[in-house]
């Protein structure tokens, strides 16, 4: 029996699913406890056991999987030590219990909420099970759990529908849900790996509140070293559903044992890194270039302008339904005056949180979304290409010149292809060479990103997430363009694969003389790969020098704030959630005056501070105001 000190103590748990030729363990004889308010975090690879292992605690794994072993929790509560997996499956004491006294938070948010009911209704329901209350008094209970979760209007929000929240207001939702009943327990699967670092900030900031508030403990679930030091007392390190290490956070950090805990550690960029230096994934991906290399263009020297892009606005209206009538709203600027270039044979870092317009300017490049106005001149040595006008054989060349990576590996991918068929797409719709020729074109390709030749005739669900990446990599080099877009191409990636494709990319880079527009919300990534760094926001570049001088001497309050907003895997180097919260009333004063925009035409213009940086300021602004 467990001892009275851990609120959830696991006992050699075992977790197994049946498949076709016997059966696969997702957990295996694993161990841990959760002493009472305190934050356990549970560490390891996409595929590790960490989802499985919090879904049988809840009770709510797949009815076909066979969980053996035993779970004791300790309700304060219920003064009484109870062994959930003893319990029946869906009997009324595990009920009584999950959603009330343990609460969960998926990865998700989107996918957890019902599309056909208001945010309010689906936390309300919670209530319903849990609670003997009117409907006033539930209404009131959610109203007032939605503004301790950062809800500035709750009543509106408690009638709002999920889909008309954001991806970072979604998951405030998803945690006022589970913390409604003020369970004992939270258990947050993964509660920020869909968000962009200053929104992530936010909900670890929000969390920490929480669980001070209402004396809860929490099992973190990720693979996120930096969450896991911002945030954890206690760490557990699981690979292929076994324990590899365990202890506090700081004896796992400062002195790492086993072997797994130090590659994970390892595999993770961050700003103390030689720009030398290279990522150690786990698994090292072994890059063959052999016979691509002459399929690139060197008809121009390194250094030139490949790509200028000169004010560039795009805006979106939005048309709001009435019964029988639309009506339209105030157009909204996704892109506004944007201009920048991008070197042959540099990394160009495009940073900034999600909505401020990244993704946009990237479809405007590719010519997937046409501009309100500007201009963007495309020159590698054949010739300049006016791309936002290009048409007829014009735009078909620079079709083949210019190609990106997305940020989804699953959707990007067609299900209905094999792999062959996905990256020899390119080779058909532009006729290069025979058949013989494009296979041939295929296989190197597939070679090049270290995949096996067998992976040719496979479809991409039969892939991990990484080497669904690899393969959109590959079928974005078939035409052998200049210029490759990568749309954050590792976001949904976990930290050891993260670190095998980026490290794939500066391979390639250097192999085959690339040229990249590398778009990121995490500046720990972009230090990694960039030359120079354009940060974004709200539609405009605000600051845009080289990286060395973004990383170590940024200017613009919003580069501050989004450094800030990196978690590191270092206990020195904690989330400063005061600079990502609200700054001070000085602060807020001296920005004012330096970088506020008061809607003026040409009220902001770009600052030059030497040595390539600019900074987006009030044009009365000294220079030498700005570098003090």
């Amino acid at each position: 029996m467990a001892e009275c000190a851990d609120l959830l103590y696991v006992d050699k748990i075992n977790v197994s699913f049946p498949m076709p030729g016997g059966r696969i363990e997702a957990v295996k004889s694993f161990s841990m406890r959760v002493r009472p308010g305190k934050v356990t975090a549970l560490v390891g690879e996409s595929g590790s056991g960490k989802s499985v292992l919090g879904r049988s605690i809840m009770g709510i794994e797949s009815p076909v999987a066979n969980v053996s072993g035993q779970v004791f929790f300790h309700d304060p509560e219920m003064a009484k030590t109870v062994d959930l997996l003893a319990l029946p499956h869906d009997g009324r004491q595990i009920r009584h219990i999950r959603g009330s006294r343990i609460g969960m938070i998926f990865q998700e948010p989107m996918t957890s909420f019902s599309p056909v009911h208001t945010v309010g209704n689906q936390i309300e329901e919670v209530l319903t099970v849990h609670a003997v209350l009117s409907p006033k008094e539930k209404r009131a209970r959610v109203e007032e759990m939605l503004g301790l979760v950062g809800f500035d209007n709750p009543s509106r929000v408690f009638d709002m529908y999920p889909f008309e929240l954001s991806g970072g207001m979604r998951q405030r939702a998803m945690i006022a849900m589970a913390l409604i009943c003020k369970p004992a327990l939270l258990i947050a699967d993964e509660p920020t790996t869909a968000l962009d670092v200053t929104i992530q900030a936010q909900i670890l900031k929000l969390l920490m509140e929480l669980q001070e508030k209402l004396g809860m403990a929490i099992l973190l679930i990720t693979h996120d070293l930096g969450v896991v030091a911002s945030l954890a007392d206690d760490v557990v390190v699981i690979y292929r559903g076994e324990v590899m290490e365990s202890g506090p956070v700081e004896a796992i950090f400062q002195n790492p044992q086993h072997a797994y805990t130090k590659g994970l550690m390892a595999a993770v960029p961050h700003f103390e890194m030689d720009r030398g230096e290279r990522l150690k994934p786990l698994r090292e991906i072994k890059v063959d270039t052999a016979g691509l290399i002459e399929r690139c263009s060197t008809k121009q020297a390194k250094g030139d302008v490949l790509l200028s892009v000169r004010n560039v606005s795009k805006s979106f209206q939005v048309k709001r339904s009435n019964g029988f009538f639309s009506k339209a709203t105030a157009a909204t600027l996704a892109v506004n005056d944007v201009s920048f270039d991008i070197m042959r044979g540099e990394t160009l870092g495009l940073v900034g949180e999600s909505g401020c317009g990244k993704t946009t300017l990237s479809k405007i490049l590719m010519r997937g979304v046409t501009a309100n106005h500007g201009a963007v001149t495309f020159n590698d040595g054949d010739g300049s290409i006016d791309v936002l006008n290009a048409q007829g054989q014009a735009l078909q060349a620079l079709r083949t010149k210019i190609q990106m990576v997305f940020q989804d590996p699953v959707s990007s991918l067609s299900p209905r292809m094999t792999v062959r068929g996905i990256v020899g797409e390119p080779l058909e719709i532009h006729g290069r060479g025979n058949r013989a020729s494009r296979l041939d074109v295929v296989r190197r390709l597939i070679h090049s990103i270290g995949l096996p030749e067998s992976a040719m005739g496979r479809y991409p669900h039969s892939f991990s997430g990484g080497q669904r990446q690899r393969i959109g990599i590959a079928r974005a080099l078939a035409l052998g363009p200049d210029l490759v877009i990568c749309d954050e191409p590792v976001s949904a990636l976990d930290v050891s694969v993260q670190a095998q494709i980026l490290n794939l990319m500066k391979d390639l880079k250097s192999e085959l003389g690339l040229t990249y527009l590398f778009i990121s919300h995490n500046l720990a990534v972009i230090n990694y790969m960039a030359d120079r760094v354009a940060v974004m926001y709200a539609g405009r570049i605000v600051e845009i020098a080289p990286c060395e001088t973004i990383m170590r001497n940024p200017v613009h309050p919003y580069t501050k704030k989004l450094l800030a907003a990196v978690p590191m895997p270092n206990l020195d180097h904690p989330l400063d959630f005061d600079l990502i919260g609200q700054p001070s009333k000085a602060a807020k004063k001296l920005w004012a005056r330096q970088f506020h925009d008061d809607g003026t035409p040409d009220n902001l213009t770009h600052v030059d501070l030497g040595g390539g940086h600019l900074v987006l300021a009030r044009r009365n602004v000294d220079a030498r105001e700005l570098r003090a």
